[in-house]
């Protein structure tokens, strides 16, 4: 089981605190999310499954958005973080 937690932007959509999840890849993590909270559904993924361009993820506080992204396993990890940046000018 691994804890998750959500930057303030996306807990308008998903859990307000810490989650628990059980999976084994982030994949598999954002599955479990989206079918607890049916409002972060592209939110953190795309149509195709892939996380969004501005969605940051760290698994035991490594980013893993630009290398393995959702194939990332996570089933000896302790801490994801999920972190939607703000664009703008």
């Amino acid at each position: 089981m691994v804890e998750v937690h959500l930057d303030s932007w996306l807990r308008e959509f998903g859990p307000r605190g810490k989650e628990q999840v059980t999976a084994d890849t982030v994949a598999g993590l954002l599955e479990v999310l989206e079918a607890r909270y049916p409002r972060l559904r592209f939110k953190i993924r795309d149509e195709t499954g892939q996380l969004r361009r501005y969605v940051r993820v760290f698994v035991d506080g490594e980013d893993v958005s630009g290398t393995t992204g959702v194939a990332t396993p996570i089933a000896r990890a302790s801490s994801i973080d999920i972190l939607h940046s703000i664009a703008g000018g």
